[in-house]
C-alpha cells in the first residue's frame, strides 16, 4: 500500500472519527440537558409544594387571631397593637438564596416554642372545648410541616450545605406574665407569625424564577 492509499484511508478515518465524536457530543448535551430539565421541574414542583402549604397555613393565622381575639373578652382588639419583647422578627434575612432559606427555616423553628408558651397559657383562660385551643394545635404542627419541607427543599438545592444551627442557640421565651400579658404575648406572637408567611410567601415566589431556572443554567453546558 503506497503512501497515498495510506493518507486517503487515515483521512476517511479521522472523518469517520469526527463525526462520532460529535454525534456523542451531542447524545451527551441531550442528555445533560434532560436531566438539567427534569430536576428543574422537581425544584418548581417542590417550591410550589412548599408556597402551598404556606399560603394554607397563612389563611390559617388570619383566621386564628380572628378566633384569638373573639376569646380574649374586652380590649381584645388593643393587646395585638402592644409592643412585646423576644418575639421572632418576621423579617427574612439573607443575601444569597441559600440564606434566605435557612432565615425562613430557622424562623419556623423559632415559631414552635412560642406557640407552646401561648398554648399553656391559655389552656388556663380558656374552657377545655374551646375552638382557640384546637387551633393553636393546628397552627403549631402546620409550622413544623412547613419547616420540614423548606429543610427537604434546601436540601436538594444545597446537598453540600448543611443547615447552620440558630446563631443565637435556644429560642428565648419570656418570662412569667400575668393574664393581662397573657394576652398581649399571645396575639403579638400569632400577628407576627401572619406577617412572617406573609413575607415567605412572597419570598417562595420570588426564588422560584431565581434558584430553580439558575439550575438549568448551571447544569446545562454549552458547545
Amino acid at each position: 500500500m503506497n503512501g497515498h492509499v495510506k493518507s486517503m484511508y487515515f483521512q476517511q478515518f479521522m472523518e469517520l472519527a469526527t463525526t462520532l465524536l460529535s454525534v456523542l457530543l451531542l447524545i451527551a448535551v441531550d442528555s445533560t440537558r434532560t436531566v438539567a430539565a427534569s430536576r428543574n421541574q422537581q425544584c418548581g414542583n417542590s417550591l410550589q409544594q412548599t408556597l402551598k402549604l404556606t399560603r394554607l397555613a397563612q389563611k390559617e393565622s388570619v383566621d386564628l387571631i380572628k378566633t384569638y381575639k373573639a376569646s380574649q373578652g374586652q380590649m381584645s382588639e388593643l393587646f395585638c397593637k402592644v409592643s412585646v419583647n423576644n418575639v421572632p422578627d418576621p423579617n427574612i434575612s439573607g443575601l444569597e438564596p441559600s440564606e434566605r432559606i435557612v432565615s425562613i427555616y430557622t424562623h419556623l423553628q423559632a415559631f414552635i416554642p412560642h406557640f407552646k408558651r401561648v398554648y399553656e397559657q391559655q389552656t388556663d383562660l380558656q374552657l377545655p372545648m374551646s375552638p382557640l385551643l384546637a387551633e393553636l394545635i393546628v397552627v403549631s404542627a402546620r409550622s413544623r410541616n412547613l419547616a420540614a419541607l423548606m429543610n427537604s427543599f434546601y436540601q436538594s438545592l444545597f446537598p453540600n450545605l448543611p443547615v447552620p444551627e440558630p446563631a443565637g442557640g435556644a429560642t428565648a421565651l419570656p418570662p412569667p406574665q400575668n393574664v393581662f400579658q397573657q394576652k398581649v404575648y399571645g396575639c403579638v406572637v400569632l400577628k407576627t407569625y401572619k406577617e412572617f408567611l406573609s413575607n415567605v410567601s412572597r419570598e417562595l415566589r420570588n426564588l422560584k424564577s431565581k434558584v430553580c431556572r439558575r439550575r438549568i443554567q448551571i447544569n446545562t453546558p454549552f458547545f
